[in-house]
């Protein structure tokens, strides 16, 4: 079964963007292409945009309220006391809903499925940059940066050099690690999905469903991670099934 509940603070801050228009276009575009892929990441954006409409819904309402109150007099002081106590408790329960709500999404985020991603999780070592192909000196300056840890670096040169080579299958899988390495899931699955498109003698091929595995699990969908995981021959995510099926 999946649980459609657990949605990280990091995930939540990722969907406001994309409810308030403030996402650049390629992230609002990877973003797009995840809503297309996986259905219950397009069930939890709209369980949060309710999650926002109803906070936002509730503080107008409150403000006017109040903008109502301090303009209605009345010439009964006990009336008039009663009401405000009433709207102070009102402000009180709103802010403990909230409160609530917040602390929903950070227990989520310290879910079991969370812990299992940070046990297996381990960026792959990258590619040996001693022996240099002079045509592809641009992947391998990358890719130095990539094994530094420099993940941003590394996916803004290697983005550049996969705009010209969309369907090269070790950029998109290291750009998609990448992306995973820098706790970016929303922009890691749409290129780690086009990696696993690969011919079966693609090297990085299981490795690919191992991450794209991990990926999902981060995200909250356990039918793709298991699907995924299982997929992969690596002996990860072997272990990591059995976990999952405890």
């Amino acid at each position: 079964m999946k649980d459609n509940n657990k949605i990280s603070q990091e995930l939540l801050e990722i969907i406001e963007r994309y409810i308030n228009g403030s996402m650049p276009p390629q992230e609002l575009k990877d973003f797009n292409q995840l809503l297309e892929l996986d259905n219950d990441f397009k069930t939890k954006v709209e369980d949060v945009k309710i999650m926002l409409s109803g906070i936002e819904t509730q503080s107008l309402k409150e403000k006017h309220d109040e903008l109502h109150q301090d303009n209605y007099k009345t010439s009964e002081k006990k009336s008039s006391t009663n009401k405000i106590r009433f709207l102070y408790y009102r402000k009180i329960a709103i802010a403990a809903a909230i409160i609530f709500a917040i602390g929903s999404i950070w227990f989520f985020a310290t879910s079991k499925n969370d812990k299992l991603f940070t046990k297996y999780f381990k960026p792959d070592p990258g590619i040996t940059t001693t022996a240099k192909n002079p045509n592809n000196l641009e992947f391998y300056d990358a890719m130095e940066n990539y094994k530094h840890g420099n993940f941003i670096q590394a996916i803004n040169k290697w983005r550049i050099i996969q705009e010209r080579k969309p369907n090269n299958d070790t950029l998109n899988y290291f750009i998609g690690v990448a992306y995973l390495s820098d706790n970016n899931i929303i922009d890691a699955i749409p290129f780690l999905e086009r990696s696993i498109e690969a011919d079966d003698s693609f090297i990085f091929l299981d490795e690919a469903y191992l991450y794209l595995g991990l990926a999902y699990l981060k995200e909250g969908n356990l039918e793709l991670a298991k699907k995924h995981l299982s997929t992969s021959e690596t002996s990860k995510a072997r272990k990591l099934i059995s976990e999952l099926k405890k």
